[in-house]
């Protein structure tokens, strides 16, 4: 049996990922309460499932903290567990829980904004070991099509070898806060003060052949190419299922494409990878 966790921030897209992985095959369970994970694995174990997904959530607060024993007890069983964080800058789930006018589940009531913060950022306490635990998707910035392209991407990804994941980014956006390594190329050269250049991306050929002339750009390419090809092995052995390095520049269209582009080309070879454009993909 292969057993997807989904769990997160309140409002980060959780009932999107579980869409998602309905219509991946998964057998889906929203809102489980950890006390009955044991019996619906019996149940469905007799019923012969192979994939099924369970999304789990602050509602289950009292319950939380004995899930990573729980999922550890499963691999060691020889149960295939993976487990997706969906997190979101706090600003962006205020404004989710504005629009939709829905009530927090730790507000218990209140209705100002700033309980509405205090509320996120206690459920970011009490969420923090199922974070550390498990693989982070940010959806600040992406739309529900992106977040189910995504996870299914991941869950396709064989779990017996590590992925790399490859993010570019804009820096003026903020900072992916599920990256593991994040490099800034800002000080490149920019094709973007090419006026031939500058609606193009760093996907484009043209693009391609203007950064691949300057000596800088080829020398942060090694150097990022083997820093991420130093730790790979070690974080494979930590039992890592996946690894995102972001690349950000001003505005995540020419030099940091362009370099998770070459970056995907180096170890594409030799790993699982898969590419991410964050401003790219939200157009």
């Amino acid at each position: 049996m292969e057993i997807i966790l989904i769990t997160g921030m309140s409002g980060s897209g959780k009932s999107v990922a579980l869409h998602a992985l309905e219509d991946a095959g998964f057998y889906c369970v929203d809102n489980l309460p950890p006390e009955l994970l044991q019996p619906l694995l019996a149940l469905e174990h007799q019923h012969h499932a192979q994939k099924l997904a369970i999304a789990m959530d602050v509602r289950s607060a009292t319950s939380l903290p004995g899930v990573p024993a729980q999922l550890q007890a499963l691999r060691t069983a020889g149960v295939t567990v993976r487990t997706l964080f969906l997190d979101a800058n706090t600003d962006v789930l205020v404004r989710r829980y504005s629009e939709t006018r829905r009530r927090h589940p730790l507000s218990q009531g209140a209705t100002q904004e700033r309980a509405l913060v205090q509320a996120i950022e206690l459920e970011r306490e009490l969420l923090a070991d199922l974070r550390e635990q498990a693989h982070v998707i940010d959806t600040t910035f992406i739309r529900a099509a992106q977040l189910q392209r995504h996870v299914k991407d991941l869950v396709s990804a064989p779990l017996s070898q590590l992925t790399l994941v490859f993010q570019s980014f804009a820096f003026k956006r903020g900072i992916p806060v599920d990256a593991d390594f994040v490099f800034d190329v800002r000080m490149l050269p920019n094709p973007h003060y090419e006026p031939e250049l500058r609606a193009l991306t760093g996907r484009d050929q043209a693009v391609a052949d203007y950064l691949a002339g300057h000596p800088q750009v080829q020398d942060m390419l090694q150097q990022v190419g083997d820093f991420v090809a130093r730790w790979l092995e070690p974080l494979a052995r930590d039992h890592r299922s996946y690894v995102t390095v972001a690349i950000g520049c001003t505005g995540g269209q020419h030099r940091s494409v362009y370099l998770v582009e070459q970056l995907s080309k180096r170890f594409g070879g030799a790993w699982v990878t898969l590419v991410r454009h964050r401003e790219l993909d939200s157009h």
